[in-house]
C-alpha cells in the first residue's frame, strides 16, 4: 500500500523531494518542511501528482 509521491516547494513550485507514503495511514497530501535549493531556504514542501 506504499506509493511513491513527489513533493513539490510551495514558494516556488518546483518539485526537488522523491518519498513514499503509507495510503492507508494518510490519506491527505503530505506535507513537510524541507531545505529547497531554488529558494535557497527551508520552506514547506507539498504532495504533487
Amino acid at each position: 500500500m506504499r506509493d511513491a509521491v513527489i513533493l513539490a516547494c510551495t514558494e516556488c513550485k518546483q518539485r526537488n523531494y522523491h518519498t513514499d507514503k503509507n495510503k492507508k495511514k494518510t490519506t491527505g497530501k503530505l506535507e513537510k518542511k524541507k531545505y529547497c535549493r531554488f529558494c535557497n531556504r527551508h520552506t514547506v514542501h507539498r504532495e504533487t501528482k
